[in-house]
């Protein structure tokens, strides 16, 4: 049974049932030997009944359950430090969808904690004598707090600085205003208000999505943020209401914190789509990228710590549009992200942040390609991506990824969720290029 993609378990509430909530909170409970679990939810209409039956999974399980709410994501993972905790949340999804985010120690479950499980989905609970049992918990302000003490020690006071957020109905409602309030800035909060239908537009942040956050900030703000439904994903709107490019925004965080970093080895993690502008920064910086496959920033990170020396160090770790802030957590928070990137607005402003960083066009594209074509069409593009570009080193790690000597760079990777092949590139001339490596990726697909 295979029910975790690549962010949890998402999906229309027609697939993501109640019932279905109480076995994966059972499963949950028994895969951990009972303990503490905190639970909460985003806004959305089916969350409140979803949370009542994965706690009564749970607590069927053997677990003590925490209740914590309405949170953002973030807050609920800082929250699970020390116990495991569970996310009732889609994220950027429709209203009509809803999922299951699973924590443990303020960390995302990895490939191998979402295995068992989904073992253990059918598998009865804990004896009745063994049953949890269950009480509230308040955990934001510690969370708003957490946050603004963290983004305090980079940049300098917000103190003058306009920030317009759009928190688009979600719950980055309870946090990122207050957050960035209490840095000083002079905040103005768009569609504020939690309201799990997302009227005043679609849950995911996009240029068409953000058309008001940009029109406003535009007309006389200095930075704009807007978050997704649970706030784990920030995009960043510039002065003249313009966004920036989310590997933009990641080279420039990563950058910071490798520079900030007293590591003899520091790393910043990220995954196959992120720009080369991200390795051109933090190798200015003396750092190093390491590269993990999408969904699983957090493997990269145990994956780096485990695998280094004594002075190696994560500083940062990010997908575009989601970011780990190790030095804060092992959570994505878009929060967090927010709040350091005023302070870092606020010391050198957000033109000087972006000047070293070299923006080459990109495109990202899809090929249609039926799920029992994608493993032959791989094979065969590891061998013809190559032979196209003999100048170009190769990573097959995660599908194909060509560097070439100019900066130029092209991945190729099959869709997790859909029937595509996924094209991403970045270059000068990067029509051309996506040209001769589309015209590949049809040939094998076909």
């Amino acid at each position: 049974m295979d029910l975790f993609g690549t962010a949890g378990i998402r999906g229309p509430v027609t697939e993501v049932t109640p019932e279905l909530a109480v076995r994966v909170g059972r499963a949950a409970a028994t895969a951990a030997g009972g303990g503490e679990f905190v639970v909460a939810r985003d806004g959305r209409e089916t969350g409140e009944a979803l949370v009542a039956a994965v706690t009564a999974g749970l607590l069927a399980g053997g677990a003590d359950v925490r209740r914590a709410g309405v949170l953002p994501t973030p807050a609920l993972a800082d929250a699970s430090r020390g116990r495991h905790g569970v996310m009732v949340t889609a994220s950027h999804n429709p209203p009509a969808d809803n999922g299951l985010k699973l924590f443990a120690d303020g960390v995302e479950y990895d490939r191998d904690a979402e295995r068992t499980v989904e073992q253990r989905v059918d598998a009865p609970g804990a004896d009745w004598d063994r049953w949890g049992g269950t009480e509230r918990v308040d955990v934001l302000d510690a969370y708003r707090g957490a946050v603004t003490d963290y983004a305090a020690e980079y940049g300098a006071d917000a103190d003058g600085l306009t920030v317009a957020v759009d928190c688009g109905n979600g719950v980055a409602s309870l946090a990122t205003p207050q957050v960035l309030t209490g840095l000083g800035a002079e905040v103005r909060a768009l569609n504020a208000t939690v309201d799990g239908h997302f009227p005043a537009r679609q849950s995911k942040p996009t240029p068409e999505s953000l058309a008001d956050l940009r029109a406003f900030v535009a007309d006389g703000a200095d930075l704009g943020v807007g978050h997704d439904g649970d706030a784990d994903r920030v995009v960043v709107v510039d002065g003249d209401g313009d966004v920036v490019h989310e590997d933009t925004v990641l080279a420039i965080l990563a950058e910071h914190y490798t520079r900030a970093s007293d590591a003899a080895d520091p790393v910043v993690v990220t995954t196959p789509n992120a720009s080369g502008r991200v390795d051109e920064r933090v190798q200015d910086a003396g750092g190093r990228v390491e590269r993990v496959r999408l969904g699983a920033l957090h493997e990269g990170v145990a994956a780096v710590r485990a695998d280094g020396a004594e002075r190696t160090a994560v500083t940062f770790a990010a997908e575009p549009w989601k970011h780990i802030h190790p030095g804060l957590g092992g959570w994505i928070d878009g929060v967090a992200s927010a709040a350091v990137l005023t302070r870092l607005v606020a010391a050198e402003g957000l033109d000087t942040l972006r000047a070293s960083v070299t923006e080459r066009p990109y495109r990202k594209l899809s090929v249609p390609c039926p799920d029992d074509r994608k493993a032959a069409a791989m094979a065969a593009l590891t061998e013809t991506l190559p032979g196209t570009f003999p100048e170009a080193s190769v990573d097959t790690d995660h599908g194909v990824r060509l560097d070439l000597p100019d900066g130029s760079w092209t991945l190729v990777r099959p869709s997790g969720t859909e029937p595509y092949v996924r094209i991403y590139a970045e270059s000068e001339d990067v029509d051309a290029l996506v040209a001769t490596v589309r015209e590949c990726v049809e040939a094998a697909t076909e």
